[in-house]
């Protein structure tokens, strides 16, 4: 069975745990990294980070960006929105079906 996990600051990550999720808090240094290849690894299906650590993690994030799993989901933090999430699912849904439906 695949597991959800979620990654990011304590305090953006922590309401997770309540409704079942597995959290990772983890800061923007070299442990984020290896600790998104150990999830990657590690059966997890969806992987929700935020979106500060998503931007940080953006180079090691490609070699995920064309697999199937797991699926990485940037969410905004308890520091604001900066618009990634959704730029990023609106270019997940172009991908998909070749047309940008919110024009």
């Amino acid at each position: 069975m695949y597991k959800i996990a979620v990654m990011g600051d304590r305090d953006s990550v922590y309401g997770f745990a309540s409704v079942g999720l597995d959290i990772f808090p983890t800061e923007e240094n070299a442990s984020a990294e290896r600790e998104l290849r150990a999830l990657a690894e590690g059966g997890y299906a969806i992987i929700y980070m935020t979106e500060k650590l998503y931007h940080y993690l953006d180079s090691a994030l490609t070699e995920y960006s064309g697999a199937k799993l797991p699926a990485i989901i940037p969410i905004p933090g308890v520091s604001g929105n900066t618009g990634l999430g959704m730029a990023q699912a609106k270019k997940n849904v172009v991908r998909a079906i070749g047309s940008d439906i919110l024009l």
